[in-house]
């Protein structure tokens, strides 16, 4: 099952830099690295980067990612996937742009 992260390019240029990171801020402030479904993704973007411009959606295989990924209750008390490990380059399959179409984000058809 592939799993999503959205990053700041900022962000995401500092990840291809280093090849990994905790993440956001807000990752590392709670001590994982948030990531969402495909069915949770667009209302995280909605929900935590409404209008914001320069994103970037990461896919990674949840099962690559092994133990370190916990599925913890959270928005909705649905389960999202928490990393407990950084994030590391070499884990993502593919990463796109997220444009802004008329004030919401547009996520690549390929996105399952």
């Amino acid at each position: 099952m592939l799993i999503y992260k959205i990053l700041r390019t900022p962000e995401w240029d500092k990840l291809q830099a280093s090849g990994e990171t905790a993440g956001a801020p807000i990752d590392v402030a709670d001590g994982y690295v948030h990531f969402s479904t495909a069915a949770q993704a667009r209302e995280t973007a909605a929900k935590h980067f409404a209008g914001a411009a320069g994103l970037v959606l990461l896919a990674l295989d949840a099962d690559a990612l092994g133990n370190a990924l916990q599925w913890e209750v959270a928005r909705g008390d649905a389960l999202f996937p928490h990393l407990y490990a950084p994030l590391r380059l070499s884990d993502v399959l593919w990463h796109a742009d997220l444009p802004l179409d008329d004030g919401t984000h547009r996520f690549p058809d390929t996105m399952t």
